[in-house]
């Protein structure tokens, strides 16, 4: 029986009057060797494990342990729009906790959560969307500017530092600075981890030692500069003509709402680290597959001279469809559950999976294929495009990450013709808890119009 013959006979989801005691099926290898292939190798591990045992699958990872992958969009759909007090995603995005820190909006819950989601919630609406615009261009075309012509490239470098850049501005305000400088520096060394790295994070006697020591001395550098800014900007007397994020948050009315230093330093430190390395992964992943299909890139570039931002941004979503940045979300159980005819008990962490929803084909036609084209007209099915999450935890920066990409996209593609540096398409590799190009996206650009070569 096929996965998807199997998917359409089982049972939803049950909170409550479960009747099923049977637990979902999956490897049975040791948890060392799990946590292995899931941080290492997930891209090619998780589709194998689907094929063999179904749409609900258990793992045992550090330092979860029991985790349970969830590959069926009605499934998926039920959990994003189960009650939050059931599946918190705070608690499930604990290992991010020691870079994130424990009031990042991304690790509380319940009403926690809708405190800080509130207070974040003014700096990425249409209106704030709209005061980005121009900032964004000028940045963006100044970076393309800046561009080796003929000569091969990493292109996700140059789009994590215009990225950055851009979060900078909206964070702060501003990006001129001995403390800026030194946060940029700090910022960079802080994204760039692997699945090894991540292990120190819960095992402080590691961090005495080599890379996880160099870590927890930068990571100690960022938020000394984080309370440094925070400290300054308190005593400054124009917050309120102010619009950055730090700003309004130092301005906000009623005493329930005024956060303490450290509460800022974590809703700072999530907007700094998830604002920029994503959108700028998800760039690179579409440079890098443009630079490799001429008809794309050339209908690319007639929507960059054309004005069509809605191509553009086409481009960038099926960019993350063909290479998601984070391949699954997670919710930590606060009670029994049953789903797919299967118990998950209380404590576990169910994790829908964006990943092997982006690459079945029952959804994506020949998924492995990157068509933009699938986003004009009407669209992939509801529910089968996950990059930002989904239900009230959906990211807040999902509008702001594709007004970014868009632009940034029209900049490098009304300047440039892209090529790549060689035949043979990259694969990807973890970067902290993202997939990322595993040579950097390697392109080679000539002004338009010139011949291209390498």
């Amino acid at each position: 029986m096929t996965t998807r013959a199997r998917t359409a006979t089982t049972p939803g989801l049950r909170t409550e009057h479960l009747t099923s005691t049977t637990p979902p099926p999956g490897p049975r290898l040791p948890l060392a060797v799990q946590t292995l292939l899931f941080g290492s190798f997930r891209h090619r591990w998780l589709p194998v494990l689907r094929r063999r045992h179904g749409d609900v699958i258990r793992l045992r990872i550090y330092p979860e342990r029991s985790v349970v992958e969830i590959a069926d969009v009605e499934h998926i759909r039920a959990i994003f729009s189960g009650s939050p007090s059931i599946f918190h995603a705070g608690e499930g995005n604990m290992i991010l906790k020691p870079a994130m820190g424990e009031h990042s909006v991304l690790l509380t819950d319940e009403d926690v959560h809708l405190r800080a989601r509130k207070l974040l919630m003014p700096a990425f609406n249409g209106a704030a969307l709209r005061g980005y615009r121009d900032m964004i261009t000028r940045l963006a075309d100044e970076e393309a500017g800046r561009w080796p012509t003929g000569t091969p490239f990493p292109s996700h470098a140059r789009m994590q530092a215009l990225t950055l850049e851009v979060i900078l501005r909206v964070v702060f305000g501003v990006s001129a600075g001995a403390r800026l400088d030194e946060l940029r520096r700090l910022l960079s060394r802080i994204v760039d981890v692997g699945p090894i790295d991540l292990i120190g994070w819960y095992n402080p006697k590691l961090q005495r030692f080599g890379p996880w020591r160099r870590y927890a001395v930068a990571q100690r550098r960022v938020d000394e500069l984080l309370y440094a800014e925070i400290a300054e900007r308190r005593r400054a007397d124009d917050l309120a003509d102010r619009n950055d994020v730090l700003s309004r948050l130092l301005t906000v009315s009623g005493e329930e709402d005024r956060l303490s230093d450290a509460e800022l330093r974590d809703q700072l430190i999530t907007l700094l680290l998830a604002g920029h390395e994503t959108t700028a992964t998800a760039l690179a992943w579409a440079l890098h597959e443009l630079a490799r299909d001429p008809a794309q890139l050339a209908a690319a570039t007639r929507a960059a001279d054309a004005g069509d931002d809605r191509h553009l941004e086409a481009v960038a979503k099926e960019s993350m469809r063909l290479h998601p940045v984070i391949s699954e979300v997670a919710r930590k159980l606060t009670r029994d559950i049953e789903i797919g005819g299967y118990r998950i008990p209380a404590g576990h962490t169910v994790m829908p999976s964006i990943a092997l929803v982006h690459g079945d084909a029952g959804h994506h036609p020949d998924p492995r294929e990157f068509r933009p084209e699938r986003f004009l007209g009407d669209g992939p099915p509801t529910g089968t495009w996950l990059p930002f999450g989904g239900g009230v935890r959906r990211c807040l920066g999902a509008g702001f990450s594709l007004l970014e990409a868009t632009i940034v996209l029209r900049a490098v593609l009304s300047r440039y013709h892209l090529a790549p540096d060689r035949e043979r398409p990259e694969g990807a590799r973890p970067r902290n808890i993202t997939m990322v190009p595993a040579r950097g996206a390697r392109i080679a650009v000539t002004q338009r119009g010139q011949t291209v070569t390498g």
